[in-house]
């Protein structure tokens, strides 16, 4: 196996969220790299272009925008941001969620600011839109929703729940001074208008993600055989497992994480880490 098949292999075997912290940092370290060393300014091709149609000749930087960062300050707030709601998004809702709710996000945020744009093209004229705001936004905000009362501790100093939290990172990243960065700015509120829809949804028993009802409908567990095979019995495992951890879900969109004594979050986090 090769240096590059290795780093492959590596990469694969980390979770969802080290994995966009990792691509996060690749984008950076390769878009600094590339214009002090090679003089080549690689957010023209991987910046979202705002302002008219534009964006139409590089569709795919409505995908790669939200993984680039220029300044060191940007990304390192970013991702701050992200490791510390997504450390509670994957306790609570696991790993494959992550992704969806990140890239939804960002494309969110991403076509706000462009619907914006075609509207009032003077106004972005030349602009182009790079970060992962929109996306750390809406993860913060499905969280807001979902598992409002949750405490959280500011520097070890401030205690909040966490809904009051994300009110005031989205209040202090986005309303102050919206004259700076208002393209930006304008793509945090679509990050957050979609993770506000998904949290909400998820406590109404809809899962954007799979598509389904998660409380309306339960699926009852049935005996296909006197004689269970060894896949039988992981698979009815597996079911009673998933029906436990809808139980906790429903407890917790019905009346905060907090809710849960600790058996119930530590039978929670075991759950999670088997999805």
């Amino acid at each position: 196996m090769n240096p590059f098949q290795n780093i492959i292999a590596t990469f694969r075997q980390q979770g969802r969220l080290a994995q966009l912290i990792i691509i996060n940092v690749a984008f950076f370290l390769t878009i600094n790299l590339s214009l002090h060393l090679l003089r080549i300014d690689l957010v023209n091709y991987l910046g979202l272009p705002i302002g008219g149609s534009r964006f139409i000749f590089k569709i795919w930087t409505l995908v790669t925008y939200m993984f680039s960062h220029e300044s060191l300050g940007h990304i390192f707030w970013n991702m701050i941001l992200f490791y510390f709601s997504a450390q509670l998004f994957y306790l609570i809702l696991g790993e494959g969620k992550l992704l969806y709710v990140y890239v939804m996000s960002g494309l969110c945020g991403g076509a706000l600011l462009i619907f914006c744009g075609l509207l009032f093209p003077a106004s972005f004229a030349g602009s182009v839109l790079i970060g992962a705001s929109a996306a750390v936004t809406g993860v913060v905000m499905v969280m807001a929703i979902y598992a409002p009362n949750y405490q959280v501790s500011l520097w070890g100093l401030i205690q909040m729940s966490y809904k009051y939290f994300a009110l005031l990172t989205f209040i202090l990243s986005t309303f102050i001074d919206f004259s700076l960065n208002t393209g930006g700015k304008i793509s945090h509120i679509g990050g957050a208008i979609f993770g506000l829809a998904y949290g909400l949804g998820l406590k109404r028993g809809i899962d954007f993600f799979e598509f389904k009802f998660l409380t309306k409908k339960r699926n009852h567990l049935k005996v296909v055989s006197r004689a269970s095979s060894p896949e039988s019995l992981h698979n009815e495992s597996k079911k009673t497992g998933e029906k436990r951890m809808n139980e906790l879900l429903d407890k917790i969109s019905k009346s905060g994480y907090d809710s849960l004594s600790k058996k119930e979050k530590d039978e929670l986090f075991n759950l999670s880490q088997k999805k």
